[in-house]
């Protein structure tokens, strides 16, 4: 049997402390991490497997969408942004999601005809972009020289 015995003084002692305090947060937070999103808080993104769960989603927002996509295209989320993708990722942010971690990476942006816009009856479209099969972001927007773009809200008349 090995006996050992410590001199232990107040120093000590609260040093064993701290360094145990130190050791359980750092397991706490390595913990809690793994259950984030790698994009990191206040970034929605919605799992999609489907054309028509991006069509479910849009209705769920309060938009009546044609069931058929306009456009399906790949597109290239640029890594450095100027002032107009800035401003764009802004409306994203507004929306609940973020682009950000998104830079240099690929989407896909389906395009849906929108047939309930209150302020446009027609020339209104859904852009979603989706990326390894969640919801990234998009907007609502008319195609008119004249036109706007707000982020994915719900629509204000239902």
């Amino acid at each position: 049997m090995i006996i050992v015995t410590a001199k232990l003084n107040r120093k000590k002692a609260l040093a064993v402390v701290l360094a145990i305090t130190v050791v359980i947060t750092a397991i706490i937070l390595l913990a809690g991490r793994r259950d984030q999103s790698p994009e990191g808080p206040g970034t929605a993104e919605i799992p999609v497997e489907t054309a028509a769960d991006i069509v479910t989603f849009l209705e769920y927002l309060g938009w009546q969408v044609s069931p058929d996509p306009i456009d399906i295209r790949e597109i290239l989320i640029p890594r450095e942004w100027g002032q107009v993708y800035e401003a764009y990722n802004a409306l994203q942010i507004e929306a609940g999601f973020d682009l950000t971690a998104h830079r240099g990476r690929p989407a896909m942006r389906h395009t849906y005809e929108i047939l309930n816009h209150p302020d446009q009856v027609e020339g209104v479209v859904a852009d979603v972009l989706v990326a390894n099969g969640q919801i990234i972001g998009g907007g609502i927007q008319s195609i008119h020289l004249d036109g706007f773009i707000h982020g994915l809200f719900p629509n204000p008349v239902t």
